[in-house]
């Protein structure tokens, strides 16, 4: 099963959605797949899906799914980081009302770039990415949680001394 996720952002992701489900009610997509469309408006035709579940409801769809199918959102990437699992990521776009920004398009050439995830840009990239996840196996992450610590240390005594 592929377990697609918009996550709970409050702005729509119904490109994702809506891309997704005509690909699956035209066979195109190889296996299951259950989304979660949180605050949609859109309804999928062609694929079980719940607007939210609780932490312990996704968590479980997470890890039993074997690819996941998300927005650019860090939190997904790094659970999918750290359970293994292959990832396509389409990253949300402002110029779409669907951010306030295009961080989640750095964020996707970011990853896509060290080997994490697989991205689509558009819509026209999704199908041959989600069909390829089976296949992708994601780079194993450098946290580097020592050069991040020594970083907000060194921050936080700059502020303690510009007090």
């Amino acid at each position: 099963m592929i377990f697609l996720t918009v996550g709970t952002y409050p702005l729509q992701f119904n490109r994702l959605i809506k891309a997704v489900d005509a690909a699956v009610g035209c066979n195109l997509i190889d296996a299951e797949v259950f989304a979660q469309t949180g605050l949609s408006d859109f309804r999928p035709e062609h694929m079980n899906f719940v607007e939210l579940m609780d932490k312990a409801e996704f968590d479980c769809c997470f890890e039993e799914a074997s690819g996941i199918v998300s927005h650019a959102g860090m939190g997904t990437i790094t659970m999918a980081l750290d359970l293994g699992k292959p990832l396509v990521v389409m990253p949300r776009l402002k110029r779409l009302n669907e951010h306030v920004n295009d961080h989640q398009l750095a964020t996707a050439r970011k990853f896509e770039a060290l080997g994490h995830v697989m991205a689509a840009y558009d819509e026209t990239q999704l199908v041959h990415r989600i069909n390829a996840l089976g296949a992708f196996r994601p780079a194993k992450r450098n946290t580097q949680a020592q050069a991040v610590s020594d970083r907000i240390s060194k921050f936080l005594n700059q502020v303690q001394k510009n007090r």
